[in-house]
């Protein structure tokens, strides 16, 4: 079995894949003050939720955008499993082709986002992410990587709206029954849902743009299957898309 982490600034996506399968994915929050340890005792626990006893896992695979914790989960995952992680960064996966200034400053779940859609997607394509950030990225029709849009994320928009308006406070995140809100609760609601679908939609047709050709959209991340119901263009939801890459990324480079 491998075991496969994606951490994110707000949570730490994990899966646990039986040859092509996947057999759960669950979420914990990121806690940088949380020791190596207690990394380790959290992961036992969920895999032990789910009866996937450690001697069953073989291979992991990582990818982090906080660094700070990229080293206290890998040796988390060597105590426990016994097992070195491959970590993913635009270094160690080389067959990505990143056409930017520095190719070797993508993100590492950009590279694993890029990763699958290059291979589970017609090309040209567009990855849309939404987590802490929201972020596109834009491949051409040879799966190369030519660029990157980085928007606040649409729960960290909400967060610093109500802490900066007095007399706005926080909503749940959820789509109101009209575009022209009917109360405050509503026009926050319009803004964040409708908004982010409509600047979704003009950013795919810009990049579409600089592509010089269509361009299939898929979106993940923790609001996109708020979001994207929303969106005038057709975009795919895939709430698996970045284990899905570190799994392509484990077959090609984990098990040599």
């Amino acid at each position: 079995m491998l075991l496969a982490l994606d951490v994110g600034n707000t949570n730490i996506t994990l899966g646990v894949y039986e040859g092509e399968k996947l057999l759960f994915v669950t979420r914990m929050a990121t806690n940088p003050p949380r020791m190596e340890d207690e990394y380790a005792s959290a992961m036992l626990s969920i895999l032990h939720l789910y009866n996937i006893h450690t001697s069953q896992v073989n291979g992991a695979v990582l990818s982090s955008v906080v660094p700070r914790l990229t080293d206290d989960l890998a040796r988390a995952v060597r105590r426990v499993w016994k097992v070195e992680p491959f970590i993913v960064s635009a270094q160690s996966v080389p067959e990505l082709k990143v056409k930017r200034d520095v190719p070797n400053t993508l993100g590492a779940d950009l590279v694993v986002g890029a990763v699958a859609a290059k291979a589970m997607y017609h090309g040209p394509c567009i990855v849309i992410d939404m987590g802490t950030a929201t972020t596109l990225t834009g491949l051409n029709a040879d799966g190369e990587v030519c660029g990157v849009v980085i928007i606040p994320g649409v729960g960290t928009s909400l967060d610093a709206l109500t802490s900066r308006a007095a007399q706005l406070s926080s909503v749940s995140l959820t789509a109101p029954p009209q575009v022209l809100g009917r109360n405050t609760m509503e026009c926050i609601q319009s803004g964040m849902v409708f908004g982010t679908a409509c600047m979704l939609d003009g950013l795919c047709d810009r990049i579409e743009g600089e592509l010089g050709a269509p361009c299939e959209v898929v979106a993940t991340g923790g609001l996109a299957g708020l979001i994207v119901p929303h969106c005038s263009r057709k975009i795919t939801f895939s709430d698996t898309l970045l284990l899905d890459g570190l799994k392509i990324i484990w077959d090609v480079h984990g098990e040599k």
